[in-house]
């Protein structure tokens, strides 16, 4: 997969193509609906297929400070659109100046201009241009002007539930990280780097590997859960127990996120890891004392392995 930095890096005598938009955070079952589908007729026309997203999150531009928690990292987003056979992605930087970009210079622009689009795949509710005026309707009206088909993709919904970044936002954000993985497709993912902590799980038996993500990552809500960790060069994932919260036993003030690797004794500090969340195990407690924690630690590990299998 090609990857451009701006509609600008279009090469020189680039064909037709079929282009799908968006921003795509979570790449999730809905998203692969779309460009999935932009693949497939891409390939039936014999020409190439573009994604196009944005970086910054446009929410942060048009009213910074509600940026939404951010589902997939930029490096990840990359990964998971790729391993849907796209042929190009390109990545718009979203300034103030692009914002205000008027509808129909942004048809013109980038898919007609640059990307030579000759048909665009969009989900239904796909909005575009500046204060988001464009519709389908609209961008169906531009395509029969500027010689372009437009498909709309259906949204993707389960017992009624549409899914959606928003939907899955929530879910992580409520714990619920089996509802989340079942919108995604896959686990819900964290990554970050292990920094030094406290040592306190060292010192109780229980050392962790404290993960320091993306200050917009979608964190789960404190609690316990059970997890895959992955470690870039190493195939095999490992299972591991996290904690995400304050340390109410020691009166902590600070949310961590801290990974108890199962079966693992090696040194993992400075290491950029991935944490795929499979199972809500529980939510967080105070202990009065170290012995009914360390005794419920040890639980907490077994229905790891059971969650994990």
């Amino acid at each position: 997969m090609q990857r451009w930095r701006g509609y600008e890096a279009v090469p020189g005598g680039w064909g037709r193509s079929v282009v799908t938009i968006g921003v795509f955070d979570g790449v999730h079952r809905g998203h692969q609906a779309t460009i999935g589908h932009a693949v497939a007729r891409a390939r039936e026309l014999g020409v190439r297929s573009v994604v196009v997203t944005f970086d910054p999150h446009p929410a942060e531009v048009v009213r910074p400070g509600s940026h939404p928690a951010v589902l997939t990292e930029p490096a990840r987003k990359a990964e998971l659109i790729e391993a849907l056979g796209v042929d190009v992605l390109c990545v718009v930087p979203f300034t103030p100046e692009f914002s205000r970009l008027p509808a129909e210079a942004f048809v013109h622009d980038i898919l007609v201009e640059h990307l030579h689009a000759a048909l665009v795949v969009v989900g239904e509710n796909f909005r575009f241009g500046h204060r988001a005026a464009g519709d389908v309707a609209l961008l169906e009206r531009l395509g029969r002007t500027f010689g372009f088909a437009v498909e709309g993709a259906p949204l993707v919904a389960s017992d009624g539930t549409v899914f959606s970044s928003t939907y899955i936002r929530a879910c992580v954000d409520a714990g619920d990280v089996s509802a989340a993985a079942a919108a995604l497709g896959r686990p819900h993912r964290l990554e970050g780097v292990v920094v030094r902590g406290d040592q306190r799980g060292r010192e109780l038996g229980f050392p962790t590997a404290n993960l320091l993500g993306h200050r917009y990552a979608a964190v789960p809500a404190d609690g316990i859960y059970a997890a895959r960790l992955v470690r870039r060069g190493h195939p095999e994932p490992l299972a591991a127990a996290v904690s995400i919260g304050t340390n109410p036993t020691f009166s902590g003030r600070e949310r961590r996120v801290e990974a108890y690797v199962l079966d693992f004794t090696g040194d993992l500090y400075g290491e950029r890891l991935a944490l795929d969340f499979v199972a809500h195990l529980r939510e967080q407690r105070r202990y009065d004392s170290i012995e009914p924690l360390i005794a419920q630690m040890n639980e907490d590990v077994e229905r790891t392995r059971t969650a994990l299998g």
